[in-house]
């Protein structure tokens, strides 16, 4: 006998069809068998070693958040309740160009500092691991969902070239070429970048063009963090189009916003620039997050000279009177590329999390808020959190417009992206809340997505990006990776004010077909493994 049925579900399957009403019935962690109708049809209903009453719940696909920062959360948090609860059964790791693989004992203590705000700093993390494939046999030691991977290429560079801006030479782009290709084969599905991050941003157009090709070989994607979101926001997205359609590449475009005041409205001219490159044949699709805030690290504000060298000589310029006053300039009057091209609005910079508890009065608060209580120039206080907190400052930045938002997570290669950041003591609600967010506040309330739509683009899009094969619909011989949600009551329960609150109404979530929230608690379950890149 079977070891589940889930009686009476209103299933949506993924697809963006209909939805139907079924039996749904899981064994040895895939779905074996979808009865349509059985009630109604008085046929006899499968049975199962235990059976699950899902009237009026949605059955669906678990959730795929494509842009995640839990490289070492997942390690650190057995528990995870910031995604399982969400319905998330899988997320894409390795973002934005810096994670923790592949490197050596260095480079790991060089991404470790940069990127603290991020993950933070992994005092309490054994970093037994170097490569891609060392990073994801961790994983399979098993972690509360599952979890796939991005070679970062500003992690890649720091290791063949270092933080200095400069050329590539052709030795280091070789060795460049051999670490994507490493980590491509060990398990990786494609490379990310952060062009707004060092060392990443000191890549020329030719460089991302050739670790592209190799991308491309393997079947893998491109997801870039790309050089603007700000002044130079369509020409950042209109390069990253054409070095990937040069390369023979797909391309993810990784948390696709139009920020920033020179944006309001413009989130047309982005999608006619994407549907006039799939027409031409592009494989383009792209992921948001369902706000306005953006969410950061303050550091990555600074102009990139200030970032050359890595996390030591950004700290050795900030301490230098002369160097600082350069620094602010480019923040406050020229409009640094760390800060998308745009004068920095102090008033829209607020401090989510510090590594150095001491600090805490900060958090909750924007910059100019703090230094206005302190009697100090915004600047002046910034440097000095730098300072003390040895860059580990995470940020909200409140720069986003809401018709940017809805317009572009209707375009049909849109997925679901939480960039969601973990750390800190006011985190972007984003993290724990996301996925509800899109089925309550835009299915529900608001009816930018229809439910079926809406959950194609979280569930089978995002499969489809990644190449698998068995995941992402509500299919017989499928992955039984599911979320079951009542669509009258789903919704975030994070707030900006509450960011780690929990969500309502999601109230069963299955990974590998166990349970990893029941009745909406989380169980000690940890049925997630990495998953890997399929071969072509």
């Amino acid at each position: 006998m079977e070891e589940l049925v889930i009686r009476d579900a209103d299933v949506v399957d993924g697809s963006g069809d209909l939805s139907y009403r079924a039996d749904v019935v899981v064994d040895g962690g895939r779905i074996v068998s979808i009865v349509k109708e059985a009630a109604a049809a008085g046929c006899q209903r499968p049975k199962a070693r235990r059976e699950l009453d899902a009237e009026g719940l949605v059955l669906a696909p678990g959730f795929i958040d494509m842009h995640a920062h839990s490289d070492l959360a997942l390690l650190r948090d057995p528990d995870h309740s910031a995604k399982a609860a969400q319905g998330v059964t899988l997320e894409v790791l390795g973002q934005d160009g810096l994670s923790y693989a592949p490197v050596d004992d260095r480079t790991l203590g060089e991404v470790r500092s940069a990127i603290a705000g991020w993950n933070g700093g992994g005092d309490d993390i054994d970093f037994d691991w170097r490569s891609v494939g060392e990073y994801l046999d961790r994983l399979d030691a098993g972690i509360a969902v599952n979890a796939a991977y991005l070679i970062p290429q500003g992690t890649v560079r720091a290791l063949a070239v270092g933080w200095e801006d400069r050329k590539a030479t052709p030795q280091e782009l070789d060795r460049m070429r051999q670490l994507v290709a490493e980590g491509l084969e060990q398990g990786a599905v494609g490379m990310s970048s952060g062009l707004t991050y060092t060392p990443g941003m000191y890549a020329e157009e030719a460089e991302l063009t050739e670790l592209c090709r190799v991308v491309a070989r393997y079947g893998g994607y491109y997801c870039p963090h790309h050089r603007s979101y700000g002044a130079g926001a369509l020409e950042a997205y209109e390069e990253m189009v054409a070095l990937t359609r040069e390369a023979g590449c797909a391309l993810h475009l990784a948390h696709a916003t139009m920020n920033f005041g020179v944006n309001e409205g413009r989130a047309p001219e982005l999608l006619a620039l994407l549907d006039e490159a799939l027409a031409a044949g592009a494989d383009i699709s792209l992921d948001t997050y369902p706000y306005t805030p953006g969410c950061t690290t303050l550091v990555a504000m600074l102009p990139s000279w200030a970032s050359e060298g890595g996390p030591k000589e950004t700290l050795r310029r900030l301490a230098d009177d002369g160097t600082a006053e350069r620094i602010r300039h480019h923040l406050e009057v020229a409009g640094s590329d760390g800060c998308h091209g745009v004068p920095i609005e102090w008033d829209t910079i607020e401090i989510s999390g510090v590594g150095d508890p001491a600090l805490g009065e900060y958090v909750g608060r924007t910059v100019r808020e703090s230094a206005a209580l302190r009697g100090q120039s915004p600047w002046a206080l910034a440097r000095e959190l730098l300072l003390k907190d040895r860059l580990a400052p995470s940020i909200l930045q409140h720069v986003g417009h809401e018709e940017n938002v809805r317009a572009i997570m209707r375009h049909r290669v849109h997925t679901g992206g939480s960039d969601g950041i973990l750390q800190g003591a006011k985190p972007h609600p984003r993290a724990y809340g996301t996925f509800p967010q899109y089925l309550g506040r835009y299915v529900r309330e608001l009816g930018v997505l229809s439910l079926e739509e809406c959950v194609a683009h979280l569930t089978s899009r995002p499969a489809a990006r990644l190449r698998l094969a068995d995941r992402g619909l509500v299919r017989e011989g499928y992955r039984a990776d599911l979320v079951l949600f009542d669509p009258r009551t789903v919704a975030a329960g994070s707030t900006f004010e509450q960011p780690r609150a929990l969500p309502v109404g999601i109230p069963y979530v299955l990974v590998d077909g166990r349970f990893v929230m029941e009745d909406g608690r989380r169980t000690d379950v940890l049925a997630g493994r990495a998953v890997r890149r399929s071969p072509r």
